[in-house]
């Protein structure tokens, strides 16, 4: 998908988004007056990957093996970079394994 209007206009408001929990309230609150549906794509792609992220974090810490922690980490920040630049490039890139549970689950955002 190359650049549209709705992407050049919301690129920020997208990256946002990925950058802390407070980042995606920020960038969905921003966006209210826009309607950006570019941005709203994003906001739940990383309102998804930051819930799940807090709760299998929970159960993950009660491993108590730096080697599940690790991985654990490293797939989740792999996730949010390919967000990130997804949402730096313009494109509508959904994250893989959870974006399209995302997407269906947080479809009231943005409507």
């Amino acid at each position: 998908m190359k650049y549209t209007n709705a992407a050049e206009e919301g690129k920020t408001r997208a990256i946002v988004a990925y950058i802390t929990l407070i980042g995606t309230l920020i960038a969905y609150f921003l966006n209210k007056e826009n309607n950006n549906p570019f941005v709203y794509f994003h906001v739940r792609q990383a309102l998804g990957l930051w819930l799940l992220q807090l709760i299998l974090g929970y159960f993950i810490g009660a491993f108590d093996s730096w080697m599940v922690t690790t991985a654990f980490w490293i797939a989740f920040i792999s996730l949010f970079i390919y967000g990130i630049i997804g949402a730096a490039n313009g494109q509508k890139n959904e994250v893989p394994i959870i974006g399209p549970f995302c997407q269906k689950l947080f479809s009231s955002i943005g409507n």
